[in-house]
């Protein structure tokens, strides 16, 4: 792989670029071509204090791209993106090293390298760890991203000449709380997939997307009763938004969505996961609901029992609930069957799915057993 300098003759490929991705740690997660014309006609891609260059693959493909600003300071800042399509395949780990290398190896000695990111970007965090970046400042509520009107916190991280040199990582002598608060014997790299006898159960894929919408539009009358999104007729549009953000989460460790495929046949199965997450037990919520037209096949039993391993095995999980309606009887029977234990109902603890109606909630739970003792 190498880096390649964008020049303003490279304008479409670069809004095509930018445009025909998701960038859901950015305050412009949907950029449009205006936002993006202004920029560069601003001088935001190539000024004297602007560079951008291209991450190409072996076989000259645009994986990505970033911007290197501050260029006539001692200390550039810089913004990585890999597309959509290439994220996952240690592209962004590869592209770090090479903008790292291209800034200290300028003539003019820079003294130090910068990037910052959202708190809950984690795949982006460990990059920078993995390539030996610190992490030197936590700010609270100072990322605010507009389509949500809502404020994250942010995070610096950063490099020095005398660190790259020498190929050391120098930590910085101050208590990050929130770290310490996060049980150390966590996987945070666990694979994203992982297989039952009869299915693959991975993250969600946009190209997920048509199977999931005909899925969903033929069950949503069947799950209407117990499930928010069964209210209206899917949308594709949004269909397509739901997963996009569900993969974004499920790198976040937010929130694991995760689907379920037949190994034999393709055939997308339904949808499960590890939701409502408390990583300082840890604990999770497994949620499910299965295509209509694989009702009564076993599948989503088969697939609750293998979460739950995975949760134990992989997440160190200290408890798992499943929660749902009192008169929901397909979801009790699948929690009884995965052997979870009843714990009780929740009376008057939730409203139904469209809203109306105050309703029971019954409680299983499956615990690490080795804590009892």
């Amino acid at each position: 792989m190498k880096l390649k300098e964008w020049t303003i003759e490279e304008q479409e490929p670069l809004i095509h670029f930018l445009t025909t991705s998701v960038w859901p740690y950015h305050v412009q997660s949907h950029p449009g071509r205006e936002i993006i014309e202004k920029a560069i006609e601003e001088g935001g891609y190539e000024s004297e204090e602007v560079k951008t260059f291209w991450i190409e693959d072996d076989d000259h493909q645009k994986v990505g791209v970033v911007q290197l600003y501050d260029l006539q300071d001692d200390i550039p800042v810089f913004d990585l993106r890999i597309a959509e399509q290439y994220r996952e395949k240690g592209y962004g780990l590869i592209g770090l090293h090479l903008v790292t290398e291209y800034v200290f190896g300028l003539p003019e000695n820079k003294i130090r390298l910068e990037g910052h990111t959202r708190q809950d970007n984690v795949a982006m965090r460990r990059t920078f760890e993995r390539v030996g970046f610190v992490k030197e400042a936590h700010f609270r509520k100072a990322w605010y991203v507009p389509k949500e009107k809502k404020y994250y916190d942010a995070i610096t991280y950063g490099m020095t000449r005398e660190d790259y040199d020498a190929g050391t990582t120098t930590p910085v002598g101050w208590d990050d709380v929130e770290e310490k608060r996060m049980p150390p014997q966590i996987n945070w790299d666990f694979e994203p997939s992982f297989e039952s006898e009869r299915l693959l159960i991975r993250i969600p894929e946009l190209t997920d997307a048509d199977a999931v919408y005909d899925a969903m539009s033929r069950s949503a009358k069947g799950l209407k009763p117990f499930m928010i999104w069964a209210q209206q007729e899917p949308v594709y549009e949004q269909v397509k938004e739901t997963i996009r953000k569900a993969h974004a989460d499920f790198f976040a460790r937010q929130d694991l969505r995760l689907h379920l495929f037949d190994k034999k046949t393709g055939d997308f199965i339904g949808s499960s996961g590890l939701h409502n997450i408390d990583w300082t037990i840890p604990k999770f919520e497994i949620g499910y609901w299965v295509d209509e037209k694989f009702e009564g096949q076993g599948y989503m039993t088969e697939a609750t029992i293998r979460i739950a391993q995975f949760a134990f095995e992989e997440l160190d999980a200290k408890r798992i609930e499943i929660r749902c309606d009192r008169d929901n009887v397909k979801s009790r029977a699948v929690a009884e069957r995965a052997r979870f234990d009843f714990e009780g109902i929740l009376r008057n603890d939730r409203l139904n799915a469209s809203g109306l109606q105050l309703r029971d909630t019954c409680v299983y739970s499956m615990i690490d057993e080795s804590t009892t003792r």
